[in-house]
């Protein structure tokens, strides 16, 4: 019996209209609608939870659009939760929206939430897998197991279905063939049925064949759209339309009692569930991102459902429109070429209409001129698409996702699917605003944005954020709901719960950064008292160490968002006075790796005191002094590694607390014969290495380098094997014209006395003396490169504190 003939003999008792479907399928969505429009049923049953049989009227609201996604998550755990895509060519979508249209209820009659999510649970607790698909994490993130069942093509069978039919028609690629027997395939008039009849029968012969592939779960969601299918029957007789993954198909016409099926469902585990609506991509659609139910090329099916006529025309301008934007030199030639070339690829292929592959070698070869670097992007943007959903703001939420989402509203930061920069201007109200939703989103973490350097400003004022919001963070979003119902009350209560559970005072002072960042002003106590007692307990000056700078960086951020920082100050004092008392004993008897890390310690403390010793708040002003004193003990104690001691004198000379003669006389003691040549050359790596500038050091102190030439042509041959890696390692890092002038400085053999070492050298670019009149000339074009003009006039007074 044709569709045709099933239509027109639907009667009493003729049982209901089952339209097998693959998920995601335009040309299954086409064929649902014209069913639907000739059968005329009086009820429309969908595979889907049951539980959102309530949001199907949010379906006809004027700001749905699709792709959007069933979500449904336990209450007492919503990290544990399950998705249901639907896309604009999705034949439930249109389904639903029929429905609506003629005024005809819809309903879901799969598996209950409360059921898939607690069943997920168990299986997580045994150790396997929750999908059923091989990836323990899928759930996690968000594709519930539904959505493996893909119609034709289950994500859970060891064999495909899809496959196992284009294999039989002479195919080598299932998308192909689907695209030839269904996607190309017109509906005619009286034929909107036939569809669905061949696609019964071919899913009847694999599951004689396979069976339902070693999955019971496929069994007993069966048995529950049995119970549903008959309460309907019931309700309405024979006006009853089924839309379902056409592999259900055969088990939903099998005839079995309800007693049986009850049985399946007895005694399955239950949790409370919510459900809602939320925005979906078509990058999630595709199968490359693990969706279960998955297609290679949403924005290509997208097209093929949506195109009124002349889809590859059509398809081949949009090509043309973004190879364009790109700047590439594509003209309405290239289109008609394309065109021809696609068309004629499909004749000799023996296919009935162009398709995905046949428009892709046309654009190659056309377009791209050969190339697959372009052609990437053609995928990337149309093939895959990075179009997001929109959901009304009166669909259920959390009333977290309530609270972000007026916050998004009127900070006018719209969430988009596709990666975008966002520079931010700190003084400015609303920058400030979007820099504290940020950052409080990532404390919660709803990574949303992600920080980048920012280009052209060192200033604390600015902050770049990349921004790309993906389907999942409406989970993470929904799982931070527990710690409160606004954002500022959920960031303030995890951060206080983050500060008790931190580990070490690194976690604790980085915490604070955070604090300071987000502007929580309640939480920051919390932090500060947490920090406090650990930073008292804590002995271990690496710790202590590690923890300033990240205080002291703190400071800064809160003076540019006039944040009260007096105690986080002072605890960044008393932190700095522990260090000073605790360091010159811990560097003591290190080795080579241990001597390294504190030596990056002590840069990291000497850029954190630079910074504090300049702040405002009384008493202060001392730590510089303080610290200096510190160097001085580090740089005459020979328990102390030599890396550690050539960089205390470094930072003192640097700073002016080191006479030239000074520096030189400390480095001609340690280069002198008597001490190990391991131990010298480590204290040239401290004095010279480590990105600290020193080739351009010796370039510009003739007597430094005299030490250091004097020194390595005196080491005996059996040591400087062991000390050329680490004179190597230190030199290697200066820029290449420091190399090549340190060379040409020793190859003309600098002398011992004083002055400056290209004075008089015959270095082209240096004179015997400063012209001190051309250098003012140069000045105001140094200023305008370093953009210094520009800073001093936004920062003020900060300009002082940051050039220093």
């Amino acid at each position: 019996m044709t569709g045709v003939e099933r239509a027109e003999g639907r009667g009493a008792g003729a049982g209901p209209l089952l339209l097998g479907v693959r998920h995601h399928g335009p040309g299954s969505a086409r064929a649902v609608r014209a069913a639907l429009e000739e059968a005329r049923p009086r009820v429309v049953l969908i595979e889907g939870p049951p539980e959102a049989d309530a949001l199907i009227p949010l379906a006809a609201d004027e700001e749905m659009r699709p792709p959007v996604a069933l979500l449904a998550h336990a209450v007492d755990e919503p990290g544990r939760s399950s998705f249901w895509p639907l896309a604009e060519f999705s034949p439930e979508w249109v389904a639903i929206r029929w429905a609506l249209a003629h005024d005809v209820p819809a309903r879901f009659i799969d598996l209950p939430a409360t059921h898939t999510l607690a069943w997920g649970r168990q299986e997580d607790a045994a150790g396997t897998d929750s999908d059923g698909d091989g990836d323990d994490d899928r759930e996690g993130e968000g594709e519930g197991e539904d959505d493996g069942d893909s119609g034709p093509g289950p994500a859970d069978l060891r064999v495909d279905p899809l496959g196992v039919l284009a294999e039989a028609a002479g195919y080598d690629d299932p998308e192909r063939w689907w695209e030839d027997v269904v996607e190309h395939r017109g509906v005619g008039k009286g034929d909107a049925l036939a569809p669905f009849t061949v696609l019964e029968e071919a899913m009847g012969a694999l599951r004689e064949t396979y069976g339902v592939g070693g999955h019971d779960r496929d069994m007993v969601r069966e048995a529950c759209m049995r119970l549903q299918m008959r309460a309907a029957q019931r309700e309405f007789e024979d006006g009853v339309a089924v839309v379902c993954g056409a592999w259900h198909v055969p088990a939903l016409r099998q005839k079995t009692t309800v007693a049986a099926d009850k049985a399946l469902l007895k005694g399955l585990p239950k949790v409370k569930t919510d459900m809602t609506w939320v925005p979906w991509t078509h990058r999630r659609l595709s199968r490359i991102s693990g969706y279960g139910a998955g297609i290679e090329s949403p924005g290509w099916y997208g097209h093929l459902f949506s195109a009124p006529d002349r889809p590859v025309e059509r398809w081949l301008t949009k090509v043309a429109g973004l190879l364009r934007a790109e700047d590439r030199i594509v003209s309405s030639a290239h289109v008609i070429e394309a065109v021809r070339l696609a068309e004629t690829l499909a004749a000799m292929r023996g296919r009935p209409l162009p398709g995905l592959s046949e428009t892709t070698d046309a654009v190659r070869a056309v377009m791209c001129e050969g190339s697959d670097v372009p052609l990437a992007l053609v995928h990337d943007r149309l093939v895959v698409g990075d179009v997001l959903g929109e959901v009304p703001p009166t669909a259920p939420a959390v009333p977290l996702q309530r609270d972000l989402a007026r916050l998004q509203r009127r900070l006018r930061l719209k969430p988009e699917a596709l990666e975008r920069e966002l520079e931010l201007d700190l003084r400015k109200e609303t920058d400030a605003g979007r820099s504290r939703l940020l950052h409080r989103l990532r404390l919660l973490g709803v990574a949303w944005g992600e920080p980048a350097a920012s280009r052209g400003s060192t200033g604390t004022f600015r902050e770049t954020w990349r921004l790309r919001w993906e389907p999942e963070l409406s989970v993470r979003v929904a799982e931070a709901g527990v710690w409160g119902t606004t954002v500022l009350s959920a960031a303030t209560a995890k951060a206080e719960a983050d500060g008790v559970a931190a580990q070490g005072l690194a976690d604790v002072t980085a915490l604070a950064e955070r604090c300071l960042l987000a502007e929580l002003p309640d939480a920051l106590p919390t932090v500060m008292r947490i920090l406090a007692d650990r930073a008292a307990l804590d002995t271990d000056v690496g710790h202590l160490a590690q923890a300033l700078p990240a205080l002291v960086r703190s400071l800064r951020y809160g003076d540019v968002r006039g944040t009260d920082t007096g105690a986080l100050g002072e605890v960044a004092a008393g932190l700095a006075e522990r260090v000073f008392v605790g360091l010159p004993p811990a560097c003591a008897a290190l080795d080579a790796d241990a001597a390294e890390e504190m030596r990056r310690h002590v840069d990291a403390v000497h850029g954190a005191v630079g910074l504090l010793g300049d702040a405002p708040a009384a008493g202060r002003g001392h730590l510089r002094g303080r610290w200096q004193s510190v160097l001085r003990v580090l740089c005459g104690r020979d328990t102390v590694p030599g890396v550690i001691r050539g960089r205390a004198v470094r930072l003192l000379l640097d700073d002016g607390e080191l006479a030239q003669d000074e520096a030189a006389l400390l480095m001609g003691l340690v280069l002198s014969p008597g001490t190990p040549p391991a131990d010298a050359a480590a204290w040239i790596e401290g004095f010279v290495g480590g990105g600290s500038g020193g080739g351009m050091l010796l370039v510009h102190d003739e007597r430094l380098l005299g030490l250091v030439d004097a020194w390595l042509t005196g080491v005996p041959a059996e040591a400087f094997t062991d000390v050329l890696p680490l004179l190597r390692r230190t030199f290697s890092a200066y820029e290449p014209g420091v190399r090549r002038t340190l060379g040409e400085l020793v190859r003309r053999g600098p002398g011992a006395g004083g002055g400056s070492a290209a004075a008089g050298s015959g270095i082209p670019g240096f004179a015997v003396e400063l012209d001190t009149v051309r250098a003012d000339a140069v000045l105001p074009v140094v200023r305008l490169l370093l953009g210094l003009d520009d800073v001093e006039e936004e920062t003020g007074n900060d300009l002082a504190g940051m050039t220093g």
